[in-house]
């Protein structure tokens, strides 16, 4: 039993040893998230189990060396004996516990990440080679930069226009993949003013190292202050006001800025570029065809896609200075 109690000593010093050193080094960014709250707290328990187990083995396999060795004289072999029932019960029965445990710790952060707030802030992420857009709904502009504010969830949308992506800030510790055709939501609450990166943790290409966007996290006052500016700004250029008539007249419910189909075809890359209709006709989608398909949208169908879908009536609720606006807003999305 001595033998077992010196070990145990040495397993315990061996292991607060190691987890300090680990937190005296910084192995994890600074939490700034309220979702990095129970992430921090598995990680935490996964860097005590790794220096236990550590030591548990490195203490024991050294004491054995140094005790247990052949000494000087000796012969004979060591005692001989064959299995041993507890101690084959306990290296089954304890990893099995300990790994049903860490099912339940992860499954329990989880859902602590995937709370909804449903007065979250909505922000539409838009992931291409090799660039983060990030567009506002609610104050109707878009920036190249994700402004926060602090203590109030927000609701990133997130969709690709052409490979997988993946959204990461280290300080929010929240990783989601950007797919395809798809837009799927990751929410965060941002708990601590400053300023952090977002990064791009999928390899997407030839400039994959700088898909980075700056993440600001200020407080909600100044961020009401920058959003107004913003939104001024938008509202000054002909783009910015197609933008606004886009959003009022919920253009945004049939089409999408970001590359993939709706209910109408994508206006991402659609000025100048070639658009094949239904009759096997090839146009160029200059500025009369892109005014035409929104005072006459059966003038010149897409190919794939059903005529008598989009509402008749924009010719009459446009007047043309909003029609330029709006087709000045698509030329904008290249």
């Amino acid at each position: 039993m001595k033998h077992f109690f010196i070990i145990a000593v040495l397993v315990i010093a061996s292991t607060y040893g190691i987890h300090a050193g680990l937190n005296f080094i910084g192995i994890l960014p600074i939490q700034a998230s309220a979702q990095a709250v129970s992430i921090d707290q598995l990680f935490g328990f996964y860097t005590w189990g790794i220096a236990f187990l550590f030591s548990l083995i490195t203490m024991s396999l050294l004491y054995s060396l140094l005790i247990f060795r052949r000494k000087k004289g000796e012969k004979g072999d060591g005692a001989y004996f064959k299995g041993n029932t507890p101690l084959e019960i306990s290296w089954t029965v304890i990893p099995l516990l300990t790994v049903l445990f860490l099912a339940y710790f992860g499954a329990k952060s989880l859902a602590n990440t995937r709370q909804v707030d449903p007065s979250a802030m909505v922000v539409q992420v838009t992931a291409g080679q090799w660039y983060w857009q990030f567009q506002y709904l609610d104050y109707g502009f878009s920036s190249k930069d994700l402004y926060l504010p602090v203590g109030k969830q927000v609701d990133l949308q997130l969709n690709s226009v052409d490979v997988t992506h993946s959204f990461y800030v280290p300080e929010f510790r929240l990783k989601q993949d950007v797919v395809p055709g798809r837009t799927i939501d990751l929410r965060i609450t941002p708990t601590k003013i400053g300023n952090y990166k977002v990064r791009c943790a999928q390899l997407c290409g030839a400039n994959h190292a700088y898909m980075t966007a700056d993440v600001v996290v200020v407080s909600e006052e100044d961020f009401n202050f920058w959003a107004s500016a913003q939104a001024a700004a938008a509202s000054q250029n002909p783009a910015g006001r197609g933008q606004q008539y886009v959003q009022q007249f919920g253009y945004l419910a049939c089409h999408t800025v970001t590359g993939t189909k709706g209910i109408g075809p994508t206006w991402l890359h659609l000025y100048q570029s070639q658009v094949k209709l239904t009759d096997g006709t090839t146009v160029t989608a200059d500025e009369k065809y892109l005014s035409d398909s929104i005072t006459n949208p059966n003038l010149q169908v897409v190919a794939g896609f059903s005529p008598n879908v989009m509402p008749q009536s924009f010719a009459q609720a446009l007047d043309p200075a909003q029609v330029q606006a709006i087709v000045t807003y698509i030329e904008s999305l290249k």
